[in-house]
């Protein structure tokens, strides 16, 4: 008897021990906040979304999203940041220049502002797999693939599979979500950075990997600093005749085929930034200077490892046609020197 109620003793001490939180080593890659770019793209479907946030993960097992949304349900027009950027990268005049007309920076609508939505959930790892539940009315899980930076201070996610999206990046390190670079830092980033991305269009799925993306080539500007900018003088697949510019555009006798680009902060107190371009010939045909049509407005969020570098964004594009759904142009992307 005295050996059973030992037994009995011991087990009842194992069971009324606390829960331990899970230790730091099951934090995914071993780090605490991520930039998150998922959507759901679908070549049928008009119903697709963007989400553009991040995620921060505790080591209690718990984990909190905070994301901007845009969805084909309910388009959005493009927002205007405030932001026009000085002679020393612009210029007012028309024609072929070597550097983009002076215009005031658009963005996706709603990303000036505070995110669409919060969620928190609970996560598990296996292996180099997270696995997320989402504590919401339906059910929300998502499976990404984790991958340490050579260096060990960043950590990539690869969406392995989700019930609500089809695409999706992310990047992570402890660095706070408050922690961005300025321009000049963004400009003199060292590394090479590529491009991933899947995009709709008409109801087509593209998807391009490992693009080269030439920061090098875009201009400081010295009076407004939060921005840089670049005319690319020439497109050898935009820009053309059929694409909208029968007058101007690629196999005209103008031949103008240059794009604008800008690419500006949001935000001093997060990570937000925002790329926008547009082909020069779709102003010339509409008589302007500055576009107001179909521009590419792309809502950005810094990748910022844990020493506080910048390593690239990911992103979405949240382009709403002003006319029909099917002119739309979305997409989810990754910016990246680990990719």
């Amino acid at each position: 008897m005295r050996t059973a109620a030992a037994i009995l003793s011991f087990i009842l001490a194992i069971s009324i021990l606390p829960v331990q939180p899970a230790t730091a080593a099951s934090l995914p890659g071993g780090k605490t906040t991520f930039v998150i770019s998922q959507g759901h793209l679908k070549a049928a479907s008009q119903q697709n979304w963007l989400r553009l946030g991040n995620y921060r993960f505790a080591t209690n097992g718990t984990v909190s999203a905070s994301m901007y949304l845009w969805w084909q349900r309910h388009p959005q027009a493009r927002q205007r940041t405030g932001t026009v950027p000085d002679s020393s990268c612009t210029t007012k005049a028309g024609g072929k220049q070597s550097r983009p007309r002076t215009c005031e920076v658009l963005t996706a609508g709603g990303f000036t502002g505070a995110p669409d939505e919060s969620r928190t959930g609970t996560y598990t790892m296996s292996g180099n797999v997270l696995t997320i539940r989402w504590q919401i009315a339906q059910t929300w899980t998502e499976q990404w693939y984790v991958q340490t930076s050579p260096d060990g201070k960043l950590a990539r996610l690869d969406l392995k599979q989700s019930t609500l999206a089809t695409n999706g990046y992310g990047y992570g390190s402890n660095a706070a979500i408050s922690t961005r670079r300025a321009m000049s830092s963004v400009k003199a980033f060292p590394g090479s950075l590529r491009q991933d991305l899947t995009s709709w269009a008409g109801g087509k799925l593209v998807t391009a990997d490992d693009q080269p993306f030439g920061l090098s080539s875009f201009r400081a500007c010295s009076g407004t600093t939060s921005c840089l900018t670049y005319l690319q003088p020439s497109s050898n697949s935009a820009c053309k005749k059929e694409g909208g510019c029968p007058k101007y555009g690629g196999g005209t006798s103008a031949n103008i085929t240059s794009i604008q680009y800008y690419l500006t902060m949001i935000s001093k107190s997060d990570r937000r930034d925002t790329l926008w371009h547009w082909c020069t010939c779709l102003a010339m045909e509409r008589d302007e200077f500055c576009y107001t049509g179909n521009s590419h407005v792309k809502p950005l969020m810094q990748i910022i490892d844990d020493t506080g570098a910048f390593r690239g964004w990911v992103g979405a594009e949240a382009s709403f046609s002003t006319g029909s759904r099917a002119t739309d142009m979305l997409a989810v992307l990754r910016i990246s020197d680990f990719h």
